[in-house]
C-alpha cells in the first residue's frame, strides 16, 4: 500500500464499530476501511453511501449488485475490490459461474439479458463513453424502472469511486475470495 497502516484501535472510536464488525464479518479488518478511517468525515459518508446501496429494499438484487461492483472493479484493475466482491459474489448468486465467466460475459451464456444490459452500462459509465447511447438507454427500461436505474447509476459511480480510490493506493488482495 502507498499509505502506511495505522491499527484500527488507534482510529475515531466512532469508527471502531465499523472495524469489530468487520473482524466478525470478514476475520480480520479491511486495509481498505482502514484507509477511508484516516479521514473520518469521509469515511462515515462513504459508509453511509454504501450502507444505501446495500439496503434489503434496494430495486437491484443482491447477486445482481456483486456482479456490477466486480465488473467495474475489474475495469479499474482493483485487486482489492475483485476480491471482495468475488467472494459477494459467489456467495448471492450460489456459484463460481458468474464471477469466472465475467471477464468474457458478452460471449457467455451465464447472463440474463437483465444482467448484460447492466453490465454493458457499466462498462460505458467506467471507461467514460459518454452520452450514453438511446439504444442501451431502451435495453435498460426494458429490464429495468426508472428508480432501479438510479440506483444502478449510483452503484456504478460509488463502485468507480472505490475502486479507483483502493487502485491508486495499492490496496492488495486481503484473500477473500478463497
Amino acid at each position: 500500500m502507498r499509505i502506511a497502516e495505522k491499527p484500527w484501535r488507534q482510529y475515531r472510536w466512532y469508527l471502531r464499530p465499523f472495524f469489530w464488525n468487520q473482524r466478525r464479518k470478514y476475520g480480520q479488518v479491511l486495509k481498505s476501511a482502514l484507509l477511508w478511517g484516516r479521514s473520518p468525515r469521509v469515511f462515515l459518508g462513504v459508509a453511509l453511501l454504501h450502507g444505501a446501496l446495500e439496503r434489503r429494499r434496494s430495486p437491484l438484487e443482491p447477486a445482481l449488485r456483486s456482479l456490477l461492483s466486480l465488473r467495474v472493479a475489474q475495469l479499474n484493475a482493483c485487486r482489492f475490490c475483485m476480491d471482495i466482491n468475488s467472494a459477494l459474489l459467489d456467495a448471492r448468486a450460489g456459484s463460481r459461474s458468474k464471477s469466472e465467466a465475467l471477464g468474457q460475459w458478452r460471449d457467455s451464456g451465464v447472463f440474463s439479458e437483465r444482467e448484460q444490459a447492466a453490465l454493458e452500462y457499466a462498462e460505458v459509465m467506467t471507461r467514460g463513453k459518454f452520452p450514453v447511447s438511446e439504444a442501451l438507454m431502451w435495453r435498460l427500461h426494458d429490464c429495468f424502472d426508472d428508480d432501479a436505474i438510479i440506483e444502478l447509476t449510483a452503484l456504478v459511480a460509488f463502485q468507480s469511486l472505490s475502486s479507483q480510490f483502493n487502485s491508486a493506493l495499492e490496496v492488495p488482495s486481503q484473500g477473500l475470495s478463497g
